[in-house]
């Protein structure tokens, strides 16, 4: 039967529709009208009898006769169905085309079907295992019969194609599961773990890998929960797998249910299905043990999924790691998903429920978060009296106020000996300046900085500089800036060159009242102490950490809340931090008695230090000293700022200042957030919250996580700065094992043997335990989607390095060790 070449293109004739609405569970789908590329290098009666099979149905049909055409028809049309001639291979190779079509990204949702011979009956017929595993679903054996092409391809639509549609449906609810804040678990009836989402991995601290394959209760099993808690739940669950209420008895059944549930675990609940069938589940309190060994309270509703002949097939656990008490303040029975979360717990912001689901909690930390469970379902009067309560349990010290208060008055020696004690302490007091600068802001003065960005004109040192570093230091306003090419250029001199030019472009020359030369000098200096043969802690780090801070320093919330003071102190804190390191952590120097460790009594060594010889070295002359024309109590405020964020670096007290981040900056954005979109950014509401955020406490947190961030930016940078600096810290902490070794001194990091470690894997880790969570968290607050982007990138690709090293590791049967190539 021949065909007019124009059939090709043309869609069918028969305005029929094969729209058909398909269930899963309780989904409801639509399946589009199916469409189907035919493959045939000629046209004979088999291609038009699929051709007129289509048509009659009203399928949509387009046929290629090359595997060139068949590509761009697959890639432009994304048929449903494509049906290849696998009759003979004199035209193309069907088995070859197939692999091609598979290759492609959208091949999963598509059925491959092959048109095979028929062969006689006393012929042996070859197998068709090599085309299935060349990605064939199906073979049809020919027969140009219009019938049987119809009912082939009914049976596709109904068949193959409706299963991928339920399939891509089941892709749109895993990917729901990944991005909700609640802990979900399927494992199987008998308790394997069969997936588990985002959320189950962080609060359990176990990767899916991990834990795929393994038995649920094994995983998280510990001391807090009863003995014999998994026995109940589980028997629970079968005990109460479906009870049909029907007829005209329902109500007596409906009775008998409610005296069953009444009789056995307060815990565990019918709930009513749209089919009058009624399920069991369990709900109520969980201890989980997470890889580190902690144990955590998580609010935890277990359910069964019911599979063929009313049996048990899957298990669903959903955890939420709230406190103990936050599930009584808002009970649900319905199984919703509100705002993020599954238990009807509303989810107003991930930054938000970071405060509730924080992995290391301080004492203080769950205190807040009760007070945070209870706001959610408190009148407004009783939410605004918990916020007072919140602020004065969010002040960096609890007690100074009160107690010098109670002294001022009764006993005048004790109160100023208290006072003086006090000062001297690590806390960082507030001076008479912030404080007036704090009232100004009440009694409605315009504005709240105390101290206005200046910014300084071009300098005559900076028109100087060479084109070729020039070239590359006009780029330092983005994030893509490369010091470690700056490094190069400058042989190793890039703090000074990145050093003048940033503190220029925040007006230091107009603000210290000093010349441009005290500025060169003193960085020279500051460089000159920081040790080049250090691979990773040297200038250039140094120098990279100011670059950082500078780009932060530059999102619109911190220029709305910070001045130059604070600019100032960000800026010089960030070129000091690790002066004079020795490329050997506090634990090496403990450990070998350094003069450092004595005479910093074991406590943050090496931060002591730094900021303390900045100080030392910078009064020494006049010609270096940047602080010398500041008024006493400008250089009070500054050096306090410089000094605390300096010591905020030590990563002993990395998860403290994390907490107080969440819990008293991510809240405040948020609310800054819902009034500037509500009554605009000029609001009285938003000028409170921009005010709130502006208070001397809120901005030592705020500067803590920014100088945090900025030390340890490099999972964020561009993968190849990203892959550098990871070979340099590797290095630097392999001679510090090379060195205990050969000293006898306890090894602080035994996974730093450079024989032995695995660098995408410790990279991993770092970023799974310090980065992810602080620079969430940061962008929250300030807006960094570049830096996001980059973490993404760098720990997909240290995840695929690690991968490979390890599949090379277990074929080639070497240790687990890697080179210098491997990062």
């Amino acid at each position: 039967m021949g065909m007019c070449q124009c059939k090709k293109e043309r869609k069918n004739s028969l305005d029929q529709s094969t729209n058909n609405e398909v269930s899963l569970g309780p989904m409801k789908l639509k399946q589009k009208t199916m469409s189907i590329l035919l493959v045939f290098a000629k046209e004979d009666a088999q291609s038009d009898g699929f051709w007129w099979a289509a048509d009659k149905i009203g399928y949509k049909c387009y046929i290629a006769h090359n595997p060139e055409t068949t590509m761009e028809n697959y890639l432009d049309k994304h048929p449903d169905v494509v049906i290849i001639d696998h009759r003979n291979s004199k035209h193309f190779d069907a088995e070859a085309l197939c692999r091609s079509l598979r290759a492609t990204e959208s091949s999963e949702h598509t059925v491959i079907v092959a048109v095979t011979k028929r062969y006689a009956l006393d012929k042996e017929e070859p197998s068709f295992l090599p085309s299935i595993t060349a990605g064939f679903n199906k073979r049809i054996v020919e027969s140009p019969n219009i019938s049987m092409c119809m009912n082939e391809l009914l049976t596709l639509e109904y068949g193959e194609v409706q299963s991928r549609l339920k399939l891509s449906a089941c892709k749109a609810v895993f990917s729901a599961l990944d991005n909700v804040s609640d802990a979900v678990e399927i494992s199987s009836e008998d308790h394997e773990v069969q997936y588990v989402n985002h959320a189950f991995e962080r609060l359990t601290g176990y990767s899916s890998e991990e834990v795929l394959g393994k038995n649920s209760s094994e995983i998280v099993k510990n001391d807090r929960n009863r003995p014999d808690l998994n026995d109940t739940i589980n028997s629970q669950l079968k005990k109460g797998k479906v009870i049909i209420i029907k007829g005209s008895k329902s109500k007596v059944m409906k009775k008998e249910l409610r005296n069953k549930v009444s009789s056995c675990c307060n815990k565990c609940i019918y709930r009513r299905k749209a089919n009058n069938s009624f399920t069991r589940y369990w709900d109520g309190i969980y201890h989980t043990r997470r890889k580190s060994g902690e144990i955590l309270p998580s609010h935890c509703h277990i359910c069964p999924v019911l599979g063929q002949g009313g049996k048990i097939s899957h298990v669903i656990s959903i955890k939420n790691s709230t406190t103990d008490t936050s599930h009584i303040l808002k009970e649900s029975t319905e199984f919703n998903l509100v705002n993020g979360g599954l238990h009807g717990i509303p989810r107003r912001k991930e930054s938000i429920a970071r405060i509730h689901s924080m992995t290391i909690e301080a004492p203080i930390t769950k205190v807040i978060n009760i007070i945070n469970a209870a706001q959610e379902s408190s009148p407004i009067t009783v939410v605004q009296a918990l916020d007072k309560v919140l602020e004065i349990l969010r002040t960096s010290e609890l007690y100074s106020p009160y107690f010098a208060q109670q002294m001022k008055d009764n006993d005048p020696m004790t109160s100023d000996l208290v006072s003086g004690l006090v000062s001297q302490n690590v806390k960082r007091s507030l001076t008479p300046s912030y404080l007036s600068d704090v009232n100004s802001n009440s009694s409605g003065k315009q504005g709240h900085h105390s101290h206005l960005h200046i910014p300084s004109p071009v300098t005559s040192s900076l028109s100087q500089v060479p084109d070729h570093i020039q070239e590359i230091l006009d780029k330092d306003y983005t994030w893509e800036f490369n010091v470690i090419e700056l490094e190069k250029v400058t042989n190793k001199r890039p703090l000074l060159y990145l050093g003048l030019k940033t503190l220029t472009r925040f007006g230091i020359c107009d603000f210290f009242q000093i010349e441009e030369s005290v500025v060169a000098n003193w960085l020279k200096l500051v460089e000159g102490r920081y040790h080049s043969t250090n691979t990773y802690h040297n200038s250039t780090h140094a120098a990279d950490v100011m670059h950082a801070s500078a780009f932060f320093l530059e999102r619109e919330r911190n220029k709305a809340v910070f001045d130059q003071m604070d600019e100032m102190a960000c800026l010089i804190a960030a070129i000091v931090h690790d002066l004079d390191h020795p490329g050997r952590t506090n634990a090496f120097l403990v450990n070998e008695r350094n003069e450092l460790a004595i005479l910093y009594n074991d406590q943050a060594v090496l931060e002591n230090h730094h900021s303390a010889l900045a100080f030392q070295l910078t009064w020494k002359d006049d010609s270096v000293n940047i602080f010398k024309n500041l008024e006493t109590d400008d250089y009070k405020i500054l050096r306090q700022n410089i000094i605390d964020m300096v010591l905020a670096t030590e990563m002993k007290q990395h998860f403290q200042h994390l907490n107080k981040f969440i819990n008293s900056i991510n809240k405040g954005c948020l609310k800054m957030d819902e009034t500037s979109s509500m009554s605009g950014n000029g609001s009285p509401d938003s000028t409170m919250m921009l005010n709130q955020l502006s208070s001397p406490e809120n901005k030592t947190f705020i500067k803590r996580i920014l100088i945090k961030c900025a030390d340890v930016a490099n999972p964020c940078r561009p993968l190849d700065v990203c892959k550098e600096w990871g070979k340099r810290i590797a290095e630097e902490y392999f001679l510090q094992t090379d060195e205990e070794k050969a000293r006898g001194l306890p090894v602080v990091m035994p996974v730093f043997d450079r024989k032995s470690i695995r660098i995408p894997k410790s990279q991993l880790s770092f970023i799974d335990v310090f980065i992810n969570e602080m620079f969430e968290s940061f962008d929250d607050y300030c807006d960094i989607p570049e830096l996001i982007t980059h973490l993404q990138t760098n720990y997909q690709y240290w995840k695929e390095r690690d991968e490979e090293i390890g599949e090379k590791s277990e074929q080639e049967n070497l240790p687990n060790g890697t080179t210098e190539d491997d990062t």
